[in-house]
């Protein structure tokens, strides 16, 4: 991620470790789209106790998860953010504030 926004300039690391909520969140999206796929493989294919149709639902829902992981992390980073910073519409007159539990000399200190 950017260390500031390129349009605004609002810092995105607000502080260290600041997105590690995002976890949860990811956690939220991923277990919805599971359930969205689950939901749609039973209305469409259908599940049975005679074949293996629930292991290819498992193997879909795994492969689907995978290649949308960027995105959702994505979108979970972005969603964390949207609920602790709020909204200026007079981004562009107003100076952006820096934040006070960020320490310079911690960042990137893992």
């Amino acid at each position: 991620m950017h260390e500031r926004c390129p349009q605004c300039g609002q810092p995105t690391e607000i502080e260290v470790g600041f997105y590690y909520g995002t976890s949860f969140v990811s956690y939220a999206i991923t277990v919805a789209l599971s359930v969205a796929t689950f939901v749609a493989w039973w209305i469409i294919l259908g599940f049975s106790l005679n074949d293996n149709s629930i292991f290819y639902w498992l193997g879909f829902n795994a492969v689907v998860l995978l290649i949308l992981q960027p995105p959702i992390m994505r979108f979970s980073r972005t969603l964390w953010l949207s609920w602790f910073v709020k909204y200026d519409p007079n981004w562009k007159e107003n100076k952006i504030k820096d934040y006070e539990r960020v320490v310079k000399e911690q960042m990137n200190n893992w």
